[in-house]
C-alpha cells in the first residue's frame, strides 16, 4: 500500500499550463502503475492518464492526447501531469492513483487514492 498525496492544482486562464504532481510514500512505489483521474461537478470520474512502474508506456484518455504529458520520477517517488492548452472543460478535482496490477482506465478499482488537487480553467 502506497500513500498518495496531490498538489499543483490551482485557477488559470484557458490555454494557459499547470503541473499537477503526485507525491507517494512507500519503498516500493517504483513497482507501482500511476494514474491521473479526475471528477467534474456533477460527473463521473473519468481516466485522464497513466503510467507505467518504469515510465516506458503511457496512456492517456483522447480528450487530453497532445496536451496532457505523464512522466514519473522513481528517484522521488514522484509522478507529474504536465496539463498545456487547457480549457475550460479541463475543470475538475484531479486525483492520482496507484496499483501493482491494474493499468489505463481499470485503475477505477485501485484501492489507493489521493485526496486530490482542484483545477480551475477559466474562460
Amino acid at each position: 500500500q502506497v500513500q498518495l498525496v496531490e498538489s499543483g492544482g490551482g485557477l488559470v486562464q484557458a490555454g494557459g499550463s499547470l503541473r499537477l504532481s503526485c507525491a507517494a510514500s512507500g519503498r516500493t512505489f517504483s513497482t507501482y502503475v500511476v494514474g491521473w483521474f479526475r471528477q467534474a461537478p456533477g460527473k463521473e470520474r473519468e481516466f485522464v492518464a497513466s503510467i507505467s512502474w518504469n515510465g516506458g508506456s503511457r496512456m492517456y484518455a483522447d480528450s487530453v492526447k497532445g496536451r496532457f504529458t505523464i512522466l514519473r520520477d522513481n528517484s522521488k517517488n514522484t509522478v507529474n501531469l504536465q496539463m498545456n492548452s487547457l480549457k475550460p472543460e479541463d475543470t475538475a478535482v484531479y486525483v492520482c492513483a496507484a496499483d501493482r496490477a491494474l493499468y489505463g482506465p481499470a485503475m477505477t478499482s485501485s484501492s489507493d487514492w489521493g485526496q486530490g488537487t482542484q483545477v480551475t480553467v477559466s474562460s
